[in-house]
């Protein structure tokens, strides 16, 4: 009897080990029938890189779309690259099969940032990271610092006053001081911001260089200043631990987090988030409010239903000497259109990055293990399926809310940007402090695009910006 039971078992077991040989075999047979998604791959290495990063890329994209469809291959930053053009590939990738592609980004800008930053992550940890970010730029902490977001925005446009400057550097340093605050707080000593922003400096010149990590190159200096902005934020979290406070802003939250075990972050990776959430709240943050500096100059029409609606905001607060409030933020419709168009022409994060985690079947295509995957919002925001003459600025547009999947400014799915509330505040305030106090004029043309790598109008836009009086602000 024991002999018919162990014999019994052993047919079982070889069965069903034939049964996931079979199956394995099966799904090898199925993704080997699979095509490769048409395309080029251009020169070894480098790929189509040069072409990405130093033309328009709705040129390079709709180029490619055009010849090869909505589904094609490319190689970029050294990677095999498949693009996605339709708002259901999107979806597919973000949302609904988000499981099968991990976020990624090249190792040498991994190593830069450090490895321990959320976007680089998925699962248990980057939702627990998620989590302390999402809590530190929600509307309550939020509606706490508006007046501090706006003592920064009247600063930058009191030193601007009588001058031209770039739009994008006097943005860059709105951006940066308003991460600075989520960070940090009031609670920064003035020696140790000095030191974070000359190192953050070094380190945001050399993000995008070529990863040279040979001595006096842009990649070994920031490399040199990420090590030195560690050991800034190491001595600002022990000066907390030894007065008994973490504080209750983003690094505060970060430094008290505990897993279910008990265990807390270690410096290394509070520093690595911190540096990350700096680089997620600056560049494209700046992008845009330049791009709606632009679009305001170039269309007087939506510069003047924008301007009369704050003027209204303006006079309820005794022309300017109330603050804002954060009802009022939530009031301005016309203001708000204005931002989300911006958000879609300039579409200033052009794509994603994700890479394959096994081999994947899409619309009959084989994307391979290991391949990176960049969904294309640039061209899902530019295609006149969803947005009728797609080249027109239009704000009213964004009267009736756009399709589902087709308007992705901030991503989609579990990696959407969790800040997009705070850029949103930080462009509405600096709207309402603009239109109502200033004018300005652009400095020579603002037509031409240049591309590092967000794209921004040529040479960050020059402009001469002055206050005016209470007698013009009519």
């Amino acid at each position: 009897m024991v002999i018919c039971y162990r014999l019994i078992y052993t047919i079982i077991f070889i069965s069903f080990l034939f049964f996931l040989f079979m199956r394995k075999n099966h799904r090898r047979a199925k993704y080997n029938q699979l095509r490769l998604p048409p395309g080029y791959m251009g020169w070894p290495y480098v790929g189509e890189t040069l072409q990405l990063y130093s033309h328009n890329p709705n040129l390079f994209f709709s180029s490619r779309i055009k010849r090869y469809g909505e589904v094609f291959k490319t190689h970029i930053l050294g990677c095999p690259c498949v693009m996605l053009a339709s708002p259901e590939a999107a979806r597919f990738v973000l949302v609904t099969h988000a499981h099968l592609f991990k976020p990624t980004y090249p190792k040498s800008k991994e190593r830069m940032i450090g490895p321990w930053a959320l976007f680089f992550h998925q699962g248990d940890y980057h939702l627990k990271l998620r989590k302390i970010v999402q809590s530190s730029l929600s509307p309550e902490p939020l509606r706490a610092i508006l007046p501090d977001i706006e003592l920064i925005v009247r600063s930058v446009l009191q030193d601007w006053d009588g001058q031209v400057e770039t739009t994008f550097h006097a943005m860059k340093r709105l951006s940066f001081d308003v991460g600075i605050l989520i960070i940090f707080g009031g609670q920064l000593d003035d020696q140790y911001k000095k030191e974070l922003k000359k190192n953050y400096l070094i380190v945001d010149k050399g993000y995008n260089s070529f990863a040279i990590n040979l001595p006096r190159t842009p990649y070994h200096k920031a490399m040199q200043a990420r090590k030195r902005l560690s050991c800034i934020l190491s001595e600002i979290m022990e000066q907390r631990r030894k007065k008994g406070e973490s504080g209750s802003d983003l690094l505060g939250s970060m430094m008290d987090s505990k897993d279910e075990d008990g265990c807390k972050l270690s410096d290394e990776q509070i520093a690595d988030n911190v540096i990350g959430v700096l680089f997620a709240a600056q560049d494209t943050t700046a992008s845009v409010l330049t791009w709606i500096i632009k679009y305001l100059h170039d269309y007087p029409k939506v510069h003047k239903l924008v301007k009369a609606e704050q003027m209204e905001i303006y006079k309820a607060n005794e022309c300017g000497n109330k603050p804002l409030t954060w009802a009022q933020t939530r009031s301005m419709t016309i203001t708000n259109r204005v931002i989300l168009e911006s958000l879609r022409m300039a579409s200033i994060i052009s794509f994603t990055f994700r890479e394959a985690v096994a081999d994947v079947e899409y619309k009959g295509y084989l994307i391979p293990k290991g391949w990176k995957v960049m969904p294309l919002f640039r061209n899902i925001h530019h295609n006149s399926e969803f947005f009728q003459d797609p080249e027109e600025f239009d704000p009213s547009r964004f009267k009736v809310a756009p399709k589902p999947n087709t308007f992705m400014p901030f991503g989609s799915g579990v990696h959407a940007c969790p800040g997009n509330e705070l850029a949103r505040i930080e462009i509405l305030v600096l709207i309402y402090h603009l239109v109502t106090n200033y004018r300005w004029e652009v400095v020579g043309s603002s037509n031409e695009v240049e591309y590092s790598p967000f794209p921004v109008p040529k040479q960050g836009l020059p402009v001469k910006l002055w206050r005016i009086s209470d007698d013009n602000k009519q």
